[in-house]
């Protein structure tokens, strides 16, 4: 059966009223829109599959992910199926784009959702776990056993033990959130704290080797100076000397120390 033009520009209200298309009405679609660029002819594909996509990004849900993110996600992956559809090949669009969408929907949580680089086979197999676990404690009627599980995912309880131990890089916990139930105070509050003592030791270590450089007197106004925070005039008194002569002390101890410091760094 011919597809008329009126059939393949039908209005967005037209295609929420039928959603599903037919063969010839899609074939058309993608025609017009790889032949002949027509945007609209895209926009109508995409809006027509958007049950297709909520419908796998549905098997996605529970895993950390709003739902309506995951279509989102997955709708990316449809305008990537329209886009690089191969009209030649005879397959229907949702054969295509199946794949597509999940393919997107999965690199999403590889790559936004785990806080720490997990191998994707131990990502796969978290998930696997998570779907083994519901079936086996629906029919066991308790949870099982990591034996168990290796038993119904065909794996070793090593692998098992690993992938549920990577499970725990999923999601970063907020920093604001509580740090146990029993214990309602920020986690951040139980982080370290940046220790400085360590940095001043370093540089009381460095400044010793630049005074050890100095001769007794000119290690005496630089501590004077720069220790208690003297004045120049204040140091020549309390040295006997004049204001002018403390002045070059400084000065050349300052650049004597400059060079011992630099030379130990080397």
């Amino acid at each position: 059966m011919t597809t008329t033009p009126a059939e393949t520009r039908r209005s967005p209200d037209a295609a929420e009223r039928s959603p599903h298309m037919s063969a010839a009405t899609e074939r058309a679609l993608l025609e017009r829109w790889h032949h002949e660029g027509d945007e609209t002819a895209r926009a109508e594909l995409v809006e027509r599959l958007l049950p297709f996509v909520r419908r796998i990004a549905i098997g996605y849900a529970g895993r950390g992910e709003p739902v309506d993110d995951l279509i989102q996600v997955g709708s990316v992956g449809l305008v990537n199926a329209i886009d690089r559809f191969d009209l030649s090949r005879g397959l229907r669009l949702t054969t295509f784009a199946a794949p597509n969408i999940s393919g997107e929907i999965k690199r999403h949580f590889r790559d936004r959702s785990w806080s720490v680089r997990v191998p994707r086979e131990l990502q796969e197999l978290h998930a696997k776990i998570g779907r083994a676990s519901a079936r086996l404690s629906a029919h066991l009627g308790r949870g099982p056993t990591v034996m168990e599980l290796a038993e119904e995912l065909e794996s070793t309880e090593e692998l098992i033990l690993e992938a549920m131990d990577a499970g725990r890089n999923y999601r970063s916990a907020s920093l604001d959130a509580p740090q146990s139930d029993d214990d309602e105070r920020p986690a951040a509050e139980a982080l370290g704290i940046v220790e400085t003592g360590f940095e001043g030791a370093e540089q009381r270590a460095v400044l010793e080797r630049g005074l050890n450089a100095l001769d007794e007197r000119e290690r005496q106004i630089v501590l004077l100076r720069y220790g208690k925070g003297l004045s120049q005039r204040e140091i020549a008194a309390h040295v006997g000397l004049s204001q002018m002569h403390v002045s070059r002390l400084l000065r050349r101890s300052i650049e004597d120390m400059r060079e011992t410091i630099g030379a130990a760094a080397i």
